[in-house]
C-alpha cells in the first residue's frame, strides 16, 4: 500500500505522471513473488502443502508463513530465508522509481520525509507502511466509536491481497447516515452483535467488476447477477472469517445470506471505508449495532435452472443434487463434481426447493450450503432426513458455522466442505459418502 499512497502523493507534486505511476505499480506487482511460490521453487513445500497452507488461510486469518511454521512444514529460520528472498516491497519500490525515474536518492529522502510528515504518519506508522503492515497501520486509517469496524476493514483488505488485488490502498473512514451507491452487496451478522458489512461503489462499476473476477476467477465486462453474486461470496468468505475469530471469544454470531442492490440510497448509521483498487474506487460499509437500511427490493441472484436428469441417463455415473444460494458456487460443484465422473441431476437455490428437488430425484448424495434464504440448510437437512434417513447429505460451510455444522452432523449430515472450495476435498468427501 506504500506504493500506491506515496505514488500519489508524488503525483501531487508533479514528480512524476500518470504514466510513471502506473508503470511502477505494473512493476512492483511483477516483482514481489508470493511466498509460496519461492518455497516449492526452493524445495521446502511441496505444491500440495501450499495448497493446504492457502486454505488453512481461509479459515484462520493467518500469514502464509505463520501458518507453515505452526504446521511445523519449515522452520522460523526457513521462514526467515523465505521473506528475505521474496524481498522488502520498500525497498523495491525506491529501487524501480530511481531506475524509472530522474528522481536522484537525495530527492526521495526529501519527498518521503514530506510525505510522511503530510500524511499525519509517526515513525512507527510509516515502518508498518513500508512493510505493507495492514494492521500497523489500520488506526490511522479507521477511526471509530462502534467496535469492530477496524477489525472488519484488516479482514476485508487481507481477503482482497488473497484474492483480488495487491494493488489498493485506503483512504480515511468516515461516519455516514446517507449513501447513494451504484451497486451494493452486503451481508448481516446477527447474534450477540449485529453486524452489516458491505462492498459498494458510488462512480463507475470497475472495482466491483474486479473483486468479482478476482474471487470468481472468470472475466466480468459488465455488472449482472454473476457479479453480484461473487462479490456477495467474496463478502460471506470475509464474514465467516470474522464471525470464527468472535466465536473464540465465546461470541455467538450467526451469518444471513448475502444480498445485493442497485442504485440506491443506503440510510442509517455507518462508517464508509474508501478503497481505491487499480484505478477504480470502491466502498466499505458497516455498521455496528444500528439501524441501517441497505436499500428496497434486493436484486434476485443466483437463480437455478432445475433440469432434472432423466431416468434413462442414470447409469451415468453417481447422481448428484447441488442446493445453494449462490450461482457460482454451484458451478464450481458442478463443475468440479462432472468432471470426476459424477451426473448433476439438478441444482436448487434455496433450502425449500433443494427438499422439492430431492423428492423428485432421489439423488445419491446432496450438498447443501448452511447460509440459503426461505429455508436455511438445517430446515432442509432436516426435512430430507425426515423423509430419507439414509439420505447422504453434505453441507456446505464458510468460516464460523461450527455451531450449525455440528447440528447438522448430529441430524445426519455425512461430511462437510469449507467455502472457498478444494477441488480434491469435495472428490473426496463426496467419494466417501457414494462409495
Amino acid at each position: 500500500m506504500f506504493c500506491q499512497l506515496f505514488g500519489k502523493y508524488l503525483l501531487e507534486k508533479n514528480a512524476i505522471n500518470e504514466f510513471d505511476y502506473r508503470t511502477l505499480i505494473d512493476e512492483q506487482m511483477g516483482v514481489r513473488v508470493r511466498l509460496g511460490t519461492i518455497a516449492v521453487a526452493d524445495g521446502l513445500l511441496t505444491e500440495e502443502q501450499v495448497d493446504k497452507i492457502n486454505r488453512l488461510q481461509m479459515t484462520q486469518d493467518k500469514r502464509f508463513g505463520d501458518i507453515a511454521v505452526e504446521q511445523g512444514l519449515i522452520t522460523d529460520e526457513q521462514l526467515g530465508a523465505l521473506l528475505k528472498k521474496q524481498g522488502d516491497p520498500y525497498l523495491q519500490f525506491v529501487q524501480l522509481l530511481t531506475d524509472l525515474t530522474d528522481i536522484s536518492v537525495a530527492e526521495l529522502d526529501e519527498y518521503i520525509d514530506d510525505f510522511r510528515k503530510t500524511r499525519g504518519f509517526n515513525e512507527k506508522e510509516m515502518e508498518a507502511l513500508k512493510k505493507d503492515d495492514i494492521d500497523g497501520i489500520l488506526d490511522l486509517f479507521v477511526v471509530s466509536s462502534k467496535p469492530y469496524v477496524s477489525n472488519i476493514t484488516g479482514m476485508f483488505l487481507r481477503n482482497l491481497t488473497r484474492f483480488v488485488s495487491r494493488d489498493y490502498y485506503i483512504e480515511k473512514a468516515y461516519r455516514a447516515k446517507e449513501y447513494e451507491y451504484k451497486h451494493l452487496s452486503c451481508q448481516e451478522l446477527s447474534g450477540d452483535a449485529s453486524i452489516l458489512v458491505g462492498v459498494a461503489e458510488s462512480q463507475d462499476s470497475g472495482a466491483f467488476l474486479q473483486v468479482a473476477t478476482g474471487f470468481s476467477g472468470h472475466e466480468m465486462d459488465s455488472v449482472s447477477e454473476d457479479t453480484y453474486d461473487s462479490v456477495g461470496e467474496f463478502i460471506n468468505v470475509s464474514c465467516g472469517l470474522f464471525a470464527s475469530e468472535m466465536s473464540c471469544k465465546e461470541m455467538n454470531v450467526d451469518m444471513e445470506p448475502p444480498l445485493a442492490f442497485s442504485g440506491q440510497m443506503a440510510k442509517g448509521d455507518f462508517y464508509v471505508v474508501p478503497v481505491v483498487l487499480g484505478d477504480h474506487r470502491m466502498e466499505l460499509v458497516i455498521a455496528v449495532n444500528s439501524d441501517f437500511e441497505p436499500g428496497e427490493n434486493p436484486i434476485k441472484t443466483g437463480s437455478a435452472i432445475h433440469s432434472f436428469v432423466s431416468s434413462a441417463e442414470e447409469d451415468e455415473g453417481k447422481r448428484i443434487l447441488i442446493v445453494d444460494d449462490s450461482r457460482m458456487s454451484r458451478q464450481m460443484l458442478r463443475n468440479i463434481l462432472e468432471k470426476a465422473g459424477f451426473k448433476i441431476v439438478a441444482e436448487a437455490e434455496n433450502g425449500r426447493l433443494g427438499v422439492e428437488a430431492y423428492r423428485k430425484c432421489k439423488p445419491d448424495a446432496v450438498t447443501l450450503d448452511i447460509t440459503m434464504p426461505e429455508m436455511d440448510g438445517i430446515e432442509a437437512l432436516e426435512n430430507i432426513i425426515k423423509d430419507d434417513p439414509d439420505a447422504n447429505a453434505v453441507m456446505i460451510t464458510a468460516a464460523g458455522q461450527q455451531d450449525k455444522l455440528i447440528k447438522a452432523l448430529r441430524i445426519g449430515a455425512k461430511r462437510f466442505i469449507s467455502k472457498p472450495f478444494n477441488e480434491e476435498e469435495i472428490i473426496k468427501s463426496i467419494h466417501e459418502v457414494v462409495g
